[in-house]
């Protein structure tokens, strides 16, 4: 395998793990996840990795991970046109236009939240 493939790999696992930090009704942004993992230019790198979680055999709730606005860009990739959104209101999270209601209100940000936790290695 390759450096990159393998950097790809340990990339993803890292999103997998920070995703299952999102607290039950809270959300974050793909932007957030990144720069968490200090590759802060790879929000659609964090998309690409959520999209591909669906074949894990641990869970990993990317129905709380949104853009920069608050918009579900990534409901596409679920079964079922308004699967993430009925996910999110099961956990008290309004959407309304395919975007969170309140956004900032359940804004849950890795860089404030996670601040005394150990930090990831910037990404190659």
């Amino acid at each position: 395998m390759s450096r990159s493939l393998r950097n790809n790999d340990n990339f993803f696992k890292m999103v997998y793990e920070v995703t299952r930090m999102v607290p039950y009704g809270r959300v974050t942004t793909y932007g957030a996840i990144a720069r968490y993992l200090g590759a802060t230019r790879s929000a659609r790198m964090v998309g690409w990795a959520l999209n591909s979680s669906t074949h894990l055999d641990e869970w990993v709730p990317a129905h709380r991970v949104v853009n920069r606005y608050g918009l579900l860009t990534g409901k596409i990739h679920f079964p079922g046109s308004n699967t993430m959104q009925q996910l999110l209101e099961s956990e008290g999270i309004r959407v309304e236009d395919n975007a969170v209601v309140d956004f900032e209100k359940h804004f849950w940000d890795p860089n404030v939240e996670l601040r005394g936790s150990k930090r990831r290695q910037k990404i190659e």
